[in-house]
């Protein structure tokens, strides 16, 4: 954990609001909004966070000064690859240093979280129950679903939202604040992410990759970004496309290089308004076999110490 930085006023508050969940409920949907920022990725896909992020907002909040640091995790699964293994250690990771949980729900899960409320059962932390998705749902679907999780669930606040709409953000950014603990920035005030640029530029492209491909070909997708060249009117960005088998690569690629294309294009475009310049994108796409269930690999990636 960062040391406290900065003068500031004795009753300052910060802490750490971790999103927890199973996949595709709208984690990161909610991260960005919370944040005011687009940081983590958005598909209709599960499994699409694959690291923890960080996203830091800082404020005034009648009149005491805070800071607000949300970390977007991947969504809890039973690991069937050591890439899995690794994404639920960045998910305990969170949880242990939280000072505020939030465990996402949507207004349609099967009730089949039982792995993540067990976690969340034995931690010591505060936690706030979000159902999300409420805006395609009838108020009666949402009275069912609050005494559901009334009766199956102790937490501090059960609250409806919609992540996408913004609707109910107020109530719950007083509830985070209100048990958010007196303490110094962990962060300097204009930060906005712990992340570098490079990893934003390869999050953007491996979004892009899946929204255009389907079944197992955007799992088996990992991005690098080799170069990374910022200039006074634009940014070179040299990427490699990853893929476990030359099927995959194949499919990549598309007939004469087409699908590529495409993905490069929306990728590009993406770039330009994440870093407010233009950009020049190279891609290249190339074989490891495995690298899921690689140390080695996987470590390269970042995903493990």
């Amino acid at each position: 954990m960062n040391t406290p930085i900065e003068t500031v006023a004795p009753d300052h508050k910060a802490g750490f609001v971790s999103i927890v969940g199973k996949p595709n409920v709208g984690k990161s949907t909610l991260m960005n909004q919370l944040v005011g920022e687009r940081l983590s990725i958005i598909t209709s896909k599960a499994q699409t966070t694959r690291h923890r992020i960080m996203g830091i907002l800082n404020g005034v909040h009648n009149g005491q000064e805070f800071q607000l640091v949300y970390s977007d995790t991947p969504g809890i699964i039973k690991p069937q690859y050591r890439l899995h293994e690794s994404m639920m250690s960045f998910v305990r990771g969170s949880l242990e240093d939280a000072d505020v949980i939030l465990f996402v729900t949507d207004i349609f899960e099967k009730h089949d979280e039982n792995d993540v409320i067990e976690r969340l059962q034995k931690a010591q932390t505060p936690v706030l129950l979000l159902i999300n998705k409420i805006d395609l749902a009838t108020a009666e679907q949402i009275d069912e679903k609050i005494q559901y999780w009334q009766e199956n669930f102790k937490a501090e606040a059960i609250i409806p939202i919609s992540a996408l709409n913004a609707q109910n953000m107020e109530r719950l950014f007083e509830a985070i604040i209100d048990r958010l603990p007196v303490h110094p920035p962990f962060f300097p005030k204009d930060e906005l992410t712990d992340r570098p640029e490079r990893f934003f530029a390869s999050e953007i492209i491996r979004e892009k990759i899946f929204l255009n491909y389907k079944k197992e070909v955007p799992y088996s997708c990992e991005v690098v970004i080799t170069g990374f060249k910022e200039k006074d009117d634009i940014i070179v960005v040299q990427s490699e496309i990853l893929v476990e088998r030359a099927t995959q690569r194949a499919i990549l690629l598309g007939e004469g290089g087409k699908m590529i294309k495409k993905t490069g294009i929306m990728a590009r475009e993406e770039l330009e308004r994440f870093f407010g310049k233009k950009v020049f994108l190279e891609q290249y796409v190339k074989v490891e076999p495995d690298w899921r269930s690689k140390e080695r690999s996987l470590k390269r990636f970042g995903y493990e110490e």
